[in-house]
């Protein structure tokens, strides 16, 4: 699928790091220097990136494994979803989990990107809905 992208960054258009990956390595733009992320704060990094996705795809911004396991960084509103219709710059809110403190540099890989197609819904009003051997069992209803 081609996606038509501009790209205001210093940086390469976002690359799969294996010929089998699904997601794209998103990287901070950051041409006025690193942003410092104090345990538990939180902070909106840009990437110089704009798409225009086809109606029928979402793009989901999600955390990298690497970051999360190695320095507790994750994303608040993960998966962030970028919408069809939406041609602003993707951003990436960054969240430090861990006591230590980490300091996002200009280029770094901090995010990945996943495109996915997606259906669009129309409510079916019902007065019930079909049984099923779960239920209405929730969190943790199916065992350990």
């Amino acid at each position: 699928m081609l996606v038509p992208v501009v790209n205001h960054s210093r940086h390469p258009l976002p690359e799969y790091q294996t010929a089998h990956a699904a997601g794209l390595d998103l990287r901070a733009d950051l041409p006025d220097g690193p942003i410092t992320l104090h345990s538990l704060e939180r902070a909106l990094i840009p990437t110089g990136l704009s798409i225009a996705l086809p109606v029928g795809y979402e793009a989901q911004v999600r955390p990298r494994s690497g970051l999360a396991l190695k320095h507790g960084i994750g994303i608040v509103n993960s998966p962030g979803t970028i919408d069809a219709d939406y041609r602003g710059e993707i951003r990436v809110l960054l969240v430090n989990l861990s006591t230590e403190v980490f300091v996002v540099n200009d280029g770094e890989r901090i995010a990945q990107l996943v495109v996915t197609r997606h259906e669009t819904i129309a409510w079916q009003p019902v007065a019930a809905l079909g049984i099923t051997e779960r239920g209405a069992g929730g969190y943790g209803s199916t065992g350990r």
